[in-house]
């Protein structure tokens, strides 16, 4: 089970800098890893807030649904819409 600590890096990019052959030895290198680092995470943060947005979206329209058959069941039973 993956770790909740938002210190932690991800395993996927820790991964591909962990081994004694990909370890940073100078400036450059060590820029394109923070890079890669800082890309994944913004990649990964977008795809969540997407997710996000689009559960908000469908809540909405679900509630909208919901208050329109309230309505119609009110309508029904002759009861006045009093707002």
């Amino acid at each position: 089970m993956a770790e909740n600590n938002p210190d932690s890096i991800p395993s996927d990019v820790e991964n591909t800098y962990n081994t004694p052959a990909n370890d940073p030895k100078n400036m450059q290198e060590v820029t394109q890893y923070v890079q890669t680092l800082l890309q994944t995470m913004q990649d990964k943060f977008q795809s969540m807030s997407d997710q996000i947005i689009n559960r908000i979206d469908e809540m909405g329209t679900r509630v909208d649904e919901l208050e329109k058959n309230i309505t119609d069941l009110m309508t029904q039973a002759g009861v006045e819409n009093e707002k």
